[in-house]
């Protein structure tokens, strides 16, 4: 996966639930940061290429991280924050292999 790494200094304080599975978190940051600091980068499959897609810009503009989240379809993940408890579901038919 990716070198991304959240700062020491940073406070791991809360889960959410991607997929089923429980992922730490940092309050307030991006649902989208948060999965990439898990080492969850793929959020959807293309359906043209079969590829895994993920966020690219990381400010809204690429849609490459939408998500659902807490039952609302087509979040960008790159712009909600984090809160503790959250239900996250990525657009990948199997769980990611790569972490």
């Amino acid at each position: 996966m990716s070198g991304f790494r959240r700062s020491r200094e940073a406070l791991v304080d809360a889960t959410i639930t991607v997929d089923g599975e429980p992922v730490a978190a940092v309050e307030g940051e991006s649902v989208a940061s948060a999965l990439i600091a898990a080492g969850r980068a793929g959020f959807a499959v293309s359906g043209k290429t079969g590829h895994r897609l993920a966020p690219y810009c990381l400010i809204g503009a690429c849609f490459g991280c939408l998500c659902e989240i807490d039952g609302r379809p087509q979040v960008q993940a790159c712009l909600e924050p984090v809160r503790s408890g959250m239900v996250v579901r990525t657009r990948n038919p199997e769980p990611p292999h790569d972490r």
